[in-house]
């Protein structure tokens, strides 16, 4: 029976579409889900909306829920709509009157909005667990080729020298300022919504700090239609800081792909990271990093799809929101399995030492035979003119 049941039957096309795929996305939600409900359940009983034996009655078959969730045990139907009903169901089956009380002093808006903070908390967190080992991968590696030169580009073209302890940490510095973005969006949702209701409160004396602080919240969402507001600007700039690790993601794939061609082999890939052709035996195709590469397009077109969705909605709660969980699931999924894969690349690709060293041409030292020349006294004007003219029958020019 859906939470909302009424003395009718919805019309079984009009239900399935208004239940799309939540009942598959709320799979992820289950375990938050009853952890916000076993708070809200000690807060009712607090009030005293519940006995003792109701509320401990409660608290054991959440966390029987939980355990069962782990197991992929307790699978949410069609029917059941998302993981909110699904979870009162079961604790109506289970529990009979006691069961029905669970729902006391709160709505589906609220209950959908805690589950998500509390889940966006834990996936926030293994994102950084992530990050931190990328920037240790990141850094081995610089310890075992750092001291390698490498051409350093502009324009596609060589520029100046470079090394590979210079180009790894442009990827380890730069993955070290996406951590200083997830800990601003961290405290930025670190606000309990619980207790806001629909959007308008709730009209009963409920103690929504003390919900709060037992789940870990350094606050209160004090405005009830702020916490209503909230579900998709909070969703978006959390996919806007995925977006931001998975541009390095971009950045690396790409380099990587370029420079592990053999008409460069400044990188090797490991064979087994290869795969191959169907019509081509010799073939050895680095498919990981393309897939790499095009995965941040795909987290950046949640952002769009966040951004999208929530716009042009007046104050208050609207269905299309519902539509928030996917994009914002999907991105999470994604960011977490290429910052493994990016972990894997750093502890298996090599540096070829050799080609590096060939590749180190002598345009690469203009500039610093120019400022050679400034030290010594010339005008840096004068030393550019004088360096370039030395590069005015360079293989560039042949054709032209």
């Amino acid at each position: 029976m859906t939470l909302w049941q009424k003395n009718y039957v919805l019309n079984e096309r009009i239900e399935a579409f208004t239940v799309g795929d939540d009942y598959i996305l709320d799979q992820h939600l289950v375990k938050f889900d009853c952890a916000a409900s076993i708070v809200h359940a000690k807060m009712l009983g607090k009030i005293g909306v519940l006995s003792q034996n109701e509320l401990q009655s409660l608290i054991q078959e959440l966390e029987n829920i939980i355990g069962l969730d782990a197991k992929k045990a307790f699978r949410i139907r069609p029917e059941d709509e998302d993981c909110h009903t699904a979870i009162e169901n079961h604790l109506t089956r289970e529990l009979g009157d006691t069961g029905k009380k669970i729902h006391t002093a709160r709505s589906r808006n609220d209950q959908v909005l805690t589950a998500l903070r509390l889940y966006e908390k834990s996936e926030l967190d293994t994102c950084k667990a992530l990050a931190g080992r990328y920037i240790d991968a990141v850094d081995h590696f610089i310890g075992r080729f750092g001291e390698i030169s490498l051409p350093g580009y502009t324009h596609m073209r060589k520029a100046m020298p470079s090394s590979i302890a210079m180009w790894g940490t442009a990827f380890m510095d730069s993955m070290k300022d996406n951590l200083k973005l997830i800990a601003a969006i961290e405290d930025v949702i670190d606000q309990s919504p619980s207790g806001s209701g629909a959007g308008y409160g709730i009209p009963l004396e409920i103690d929504r700090a003390y919900v709060a602080d037992l789940l870990n919240f350094s606050r209160v969402q004090q405005s009830p239609i702020y916490c209503q507001q909230s579900r998709g600007k909070f969703e978006a700039t959390i996919v806007h800081v995925l977006s931001q690790i998975m541009f390095d993601l971009n950045k690396l794939a790409s380099d990587l792909i370029l420079f592990s061609m053999p008409e460069f082999g400044y990188f090797e890939l490991p064979e087994d990271f290869c795969t191959g052709s169907s019509i081509m035996p010799q073939k050895f195709n680095p498919d990981v990093l393309e897939l790499l590469r095009a995965k941040y397009h795909v987290v950046l077109s949640c952002e769009y799809q966040l951004r999208s969705i929530t716009s042009n909605l007046i104050i208050g709660y609207h269905r299309d929101v519902q539509l928030t969980k996917s994009p914002l699931i999907n991105a999470f999924v994604i960011t977490k399995d290429c910052l493994e894969i990016a972990i894997m690349l750093f502890n298996k690709v090599e540096v070829d030492a050799e080609k590096c060293q060939l590749a180190m041409s002598d345009d690469l030292y203009a500039t610093e035979r120019m400022y050679a020349l400034v030290k010594n006294g010339m005008s840096f004007r004068d030393a550019y003119r004088t360096v370039s003219k030395q590069y005015e029958h360079s293989p560039h020019k042949k054709n032209k």
